[in-house]
């Protein structure tokens, strides 16, 4: 069973989410804050971070930025929908996703079972049939067996979502995607509004790849058409 932490200042939010999530079949906790969110991860067996990002005590930006410094679990973040602002800086704080509020349980469940998985695919065993668990292109190689990835023979962290688009890239190199597409193959969900969010998740594949992600070498624009991973 895959436990979830919701994270909201809000009871009637947090009461909302709990309901829809343990009638799937989820384990719930709650936190009212971002240090108390920090505390029981720290503690307990945390599958998947639902967190509001306007919280009293710890915000959910702060909580996140401290969060990734020792954890790749999915993020979900909740936002009001005039909170642009927000969304980018989620994202580029590491969050995997966003929902915005008001909500409808169905949004929520679906983005759920597609972070977690997500995060089972890159957690999980390889299938023992499996020929081969390496992707390889230039200096880049992702272990899928062991779920690593090394540039130049140097480890690289990644979140979850990194990793799948790595991945992604990786197993369709010199192809041209839009953000849309990508969207859709890499999130599994309607790339409605999903720009910004490949935008920022592919920054970030570059700081974490590319030896200077202003010159990248392997992860290009293909102006007015999408991105592409280079075969070298």
């Amino acid at each position: 069973m895959y436990n979830i932490l919701i994270c909201d200042d809000e009871p009637d939010i947090r009461s909302a989410l709990k309901i829809y999530l343990s009638g799937e079949g989820y384990g719930i906790f709650e936190a009212e804050n971002g240090s108390q969110a920090l505390d029981i991860i720290a503690k307990e067996e945390i599958s998947l971070l639902l967190m509001d990002v306007m919280m009293p005590v710890m915000d959910g930006i702060t909580a996140l930025s401290t969060l990734r410094k020792t954890s790749n679990i999915p993020v979900i973040l909740l936002t009001a929908k005039s909170q642009d602002f927000d969304k980018v800086s989620g994202l580029n704080a590491g969050a995997d996703d966003y929902i915005t509020k008001p909500f409808v349980p169905v949004e929520v469940i679906a983005r759920v079972r597609s972070q977690l998985r997500r995060y089972k695919r890159l957690g999980g065993a390889a299938e023992p049939e499996e020929r081969d668990s390496k992707l390889c292109n230039g200096g880049i190689e992702y272990d899928d067996k062991s779920k690593t990835v090394t540039v130049d023979g140097e480890p690289v962290s990644l979140t979850p979502t990194e990793m799948q688009l790595l991945k992604f890239f990786l197993e369709n190199l010199d192809c041209v995607f839009s953000p849309q597409e990508i969207y859709r193959k890499v999130w599994n969900d309607t790339p409605f509004g999903s720009e910004n969010t490949v935008t920022v998740h592919i920054r970030h594949l570059r700081e974490k790849i590319e030896i200077n992600p202003a010159r990248p070498d392997y992860l290009k624009v293909s102006w007015g058409h999408g991105y592409k991973m280079e075969k070298k």
